[in-house]
């Protein structure tokens, strides 16, 4: 089995300015040495952390060229475009909500977008079974016209777009388990029956207003949006729960063509913007499962496209978990804080809780 893995040095030069965790630097707010949460060490960590274990020897190391504006243009109206291109050229600035970005801004989300839907041809060609692209920046949170939540082009919908265009595919499922909402897909797709968006995330964290587990999609696409909204502190066994309990059988239900998961790992019990006590395993066995339904499904068509996770230490950890699940590979990247995580996970009461909204969003998705 061949995992292809697709990253370009270029995605770590993507700079975000003067910030400090989501809030720009000025008036009362101090600056701090890390910055923008969304910086190129987490993606830069798990690298190296590949190059260590030698995971990366099990995997098809390859590039992509940036996707074209015909392509973005499939998604964002050409304004955007323009004057996106236009800002960066003169050094960067930010055209949304919390998007900043530097000088050659544009070409490197280009670029992120492209490693994104070349990841997407060659596992639906055949020229891989699987893949995994190292996106940056990312791109679950960006709307046609306007980017936020640090992403700057939505690169699973560029994707998407392009492949729907070339004949690749015609059913496309998107699994979103970034812990915010998976905002920018679902408007993209809110109205289509041909793509299947799921988000879990953590209930009311980003953005504040979008999210709910009502919003079913619309028109043709009714039925085809599904939001899993989760309180803070849901823990593993509970992320697995969700998934078995309601992912799962929404993927078995629309039974696509392949599959495409939104992979951040802010879930994870270390990240500085979430409060939800995932593991390294956690992803593991997330990737496992969305592995295994999707050879049961699709021929194994599977991509992951890095999205958040801001936890420089414990990212690269998460990152190769998912990877050794993807690949098969015997590679292990042993988790240093497993025993903490699992000391911290949720009591009886909380998992009663959980349990009762996942049977109450069970009855709600039986009608649309």
């Amino acid at each position: 089995m061949t995992t292809g893995f697709y990253w370009d040095e270029r995605c770590f030069w993507h700079g975000g300015g003067n910030y400090a965790l989501t809030l720009p630097v000025g008036g009362l707010v101090q600056p701090t040495f890390g910055g923008l949460p969304e910086n190129p060490e987490t993606k830069r960590r798990l690298l190296n952390l590949m190059r260590v274990t030698g995971i990366d020897r099990h995997l098809s190391m390859r590039g992509g060229e940036p996707a074209t504006e015909a392509e973005l243009a499939r998604v964002h109206p050409r304004s955007y475009l323009s004057e996106f291109r236009s800002l960066s050229a003169q050094g960067g600035g930010e055209l949304g909500l919390r998007a900043p970005f530097g000088q050659d801004g544009y070409e490197i989300a280009a670029l992120s977008a492209g490693l994104a839907r070349t990841a997407l041809f060659d596992v639906l060609t055949g020229a891989v079974d699987n893949a995994y692209a190292l996106s940056r920046p990312p791109g679950h949170h960006c709307l046609p016209g306007f980017p936020n939540g640090f992403c700057l082009l939505a690169n699973i919908s560029v994707a998407i777009e392009a492949a729907l265009a070339e004949g690749l595919t015609e059913r496309v499922a998107v699994v979103d388990w970034d812990v915010h909402h998976g905002n920018g897909t679902e408007a993209i797709f809110y109205d289509r029956s041909e793509v299947l968006t799921i988000s879990l995330h953590q209930e009311r964290n980003y953005p504040l207003d979008t999210g709910d587990a009502e919003d079913r999609g619309a028109g043709a696409g009714l039925g085809a949006n599904m939001n899993i909204p989760l309180p803070p502190g849901t823990g593993h066994s509970g992320y697995l729960a969700a998934f078995d309990r309601l992912v799962l059988p929404a993927l078995e239900d629309f039974r696509p063509d392949c599959i495409i998961v939104a992979c951040g790992y802010d879930a994870s019990a270390f990240d500085p913007l979430a409060q939800m006590l995932a593991s390294a395993d956690t992803f593991r066995q997330l990737t496992a499962r969305v592995k295994e339904v999707a050879e049961d499904l699709c021929d194994g068509r599977l991509l992951l496209v890095h999205e958040g996770g801001y936890s420089e230490v414990y990212v690269p950890f998460c990152g190769h978990a998912a990877l050794e699940a993807l690949s098969n590979s015997p590679v292990t990247a042993p988790d240093p804080m497993a025993d903490t995580v699992a000391t911290r996970q949720p009591g009886p009461r909380h998992d009663r809780m959980v349990e009762e909204l996942l049977s109450d969003l069970e009855d709600l998705f039986r009608n649309p």
